[in-house]
């Protein structure tokens, strides 16, 4: 198959449900990327409706609730939203990393997309820079991800 004729995804994806699992933790951040999230949702037309939103503690969590979330059969993608800053102790490598592991085999086992939306920062700054400062916002990029990789997945059914 040509590069030319391999499906890519769009956003729009007529009627599907989508799950979204925030942290509580660094919540001013978190919030910021969960308004960018349902904002670029309502933009391609998914409406609060068809979507399930869901709070943890922490990054942490995320992979546990969004496995839980993901198999439902009327959830056809989750969004993981949270933000991880840097601080003095390993505590932020452990974290990342359960997060990001946790959340990659999420959407393996599922079958379906769970998309990664934690900030892995060294400072506050830069994580307010990525929830709607200069670097846009992450939340509405990971909402994105989810809608094209619905439709991406749509595409690729036989």
């Amino acid at each position: 198959m040509a590069v030319y004729d391999i499906p890519e995804g769009r956003y729009a994806v007529g009627g599907a449900r989508f799950a979204v699992v925030a942290a509580r933790f660094n919540h001013a951040v978190v919030d910021r990327l969960l308004d960018g999230a349902v904002a670029a949702f309502a933009r391609h037309g998914v409406d609060a409706s068809r979507l399930e939103i869901a709070r943890v503690p922490g990054a942490f969590e995320l992979p546990l609730a969004a496995m839980t979330l993901g198999r439902r059969d009327d959830v056809a993608a989750v969004v993981t939203l949270g933000c991880v800053i840097r601080g003095g102790t390993p505590h932020f490598e452990y974290v990342c990393a359960e997060a990001a592991r946790g959340v990659g085999a999420a959407a393996l086992a599922l079958g379906k997309p769970v998309i990664f939306g934690v900030l892995t920062t060294d400072d506050r700054a830069q994580a307010d820079a990525r929830a709607g400062g200069e670097h846009g916002n992450k939340g509405e990029e990971a909402a994105l991800a989810a809608l094209e990789m619905v439709s991406l997945l749509r595409a690729m059914e036989p």
